[in-house]
């Protein structure tokens, strides 16, 4: 009996000792500096609300405008977080291509914009025929006037409802290219 408690308290004392010096090599503080980092990694340098934008082309042209009910800036990334984002991207015509949805990410130098949540594209052409594209989320390249999903997308026309799993949007042509799962509704006129 006398061993197997000498063996008890030899393992006990270890179990002890181990424990203490994982603490000591794993300090609560250490936990803290850490999270300290990551929070100055996402730390915002400014922010605007009710923001609003325009831009001209050279020729004097409207080119867009755009407004968010909010917008922050994420210094270390130079990504800009949006809320309620809205672009009407003229791009110097009268029909303008209307974007939305409930969020926003613009990339560094705004070579990149992601929209997310309730994203919805829609113009009316010259002859009055409206078109509106739907997705959860679209990725737009603004320079090159280019958008594209992997995710379900919802077209409605004047001449019907098209539906399919991603898209390649070329807005300064109005060419949509279908990836996948196409499924449409037509009328004939």
């Amino acid at each position: 009996m006398n061993g197997k408690l000498r063996n008890y308290l030899f393992a006990l004392l270890t179990v002890a000792l181990v424990g203490a010096l994982g603490y000591w090599n794993i300090r609560p503080e250490s936990f803290m500096e850490r999270q300290a980092a990551a929070e100055a990694d996402n730390a915002i340098d400014f922010y605007v609300t009710g923001a609003s934008t325009q831009q001209f082309q050279e020729d004097g042209k409207l080119h867009y405008e755009m407004t968010a009910d909010k917008l922050e800036h994420i210094k270390a990334t130079d990504i800009t977080l949006l809320e309620k984002p809205d672009l009407q991207l003229y791009r110097g015509t009268q029909y303008p291509w209307h974007v939305r949805s409930d969020k926003g990410e613009v990339g560094p130098e705004g070579k990149q914009v992601e929209l997310i949540d309730n994203v919805r594209i829609a113009r009316t052409d010259a002859k009055n025929r409206p078109t509106v594209i739907t997705s959860s989320r679209v990725t737009v390249f603004p320079d090159e006037e280019y958008a594209q999903t992997k995710q379900a997308v919802r077209i409605e026309a004047a001449n019907g409802v098209t539906t399919a799993q991603g898209m390649k949007a070329y807005m300064n042509d109005g060419r949509i290219n279908l990836l996948s799962n196409v499924r449409g509704q037509h009328e004939v006129r």
